[in-house]
């Protein structure tokens, strides 16, 4: 695995760790970096099942709540997070990175779809539909989202790349408010790539990810 700037700390919990806990550190650590106390951080890690509320959740997209329900404070609608997806966590500080948001999310749609395509899975963005998406059986389908939350011009939460959870589990909400497309993973699509695999091509695409912070993407013809 590449080696990730002094400046930030590259973080992986080999255990689940709970959603209370993860955006208690998260919110923690982005106020220390916004006053200058910490390092940067990119931590990947599990949740166990859970469904969470971003600030645009329908409580009638809520169908089933068979797992905990966390309001979370990103943006976004709701989402699921459980065993075999690889969640990642920002904590970046745009001020000294660019504070262009649209720029963030389109360069981290960027960072994925190039790390899954270093897998031989083909990705892509689709513009008015944060996330990760290919194509399952000649339709679309989502494989990774993205939510985020900027305060003081630091960043907070991240994406979550479908590596091999358990799909039904999705079925409690309307997954990001698109009930017309389905939910895939990298399992499903009959791909080998673990956890591992995934991490290890995340970093080493972290400089190119970093770079584009800095410059302003291409505005929509």
């Amino acid at each position: 695995m590449n080696r990730p700037p002094d400046d930030i700390e590259w973080r992986i919990s080999p255990a689940l760790v709970p959603y209370p806990d993860a955006l208690a550190t998260m919110e923690a650590r982005a106020a220390a970096v916004a006053a200058g106390r910490a390092r940067e951080l990119i931590w990947l890690l599990e949740h166990p099942p859970i469904y969470t509320a971003g600030t645009s959740a329908d409580p009638a997209e809520l169908i089933d709540p068979r797992f905990p329900v966390f309001a979370s404070g990103r943006g976004g609608r709701y989402t699921y997070h459980g065993p075999g997806q690889r969640v990642g966590y920002l904590v970046l500080d745009l001020n000294r990175r660019g504070r262009d948001i649209r720029n963030f999310i389109g360069s981290l749609e960027n960072w994925l779809i190039e790390t899954l395509e270093a897998l031989d899975i083909p990705t892509y963005a689709v513009a008015g539909r944060v996330g990760i998406w290919t194509s399952l059986g000649g339709t679309e389908a989502k494989i990774g989202a993205i939510g985020v939350r900027v305060r003081r011009w630091v960043t907070m939460h991240g994406f979550s790349i479908n590596i091999a959870p358990e799909l039904a589990d999705f079925g409690g909400i309307v997954p990001c408010g698109l009930g017309d497309f389905a939910v895939t993973s990298i399992k499903t699509l009959g791909k080998g790539a673990d956890f591992a695999a995934f991490d290890t091509a995340l970093a080493s695409r972290l400089g190119r990810f970093l770079d584009r912070l800095s410059l302003p993407i291409e505005n929509e013809a």
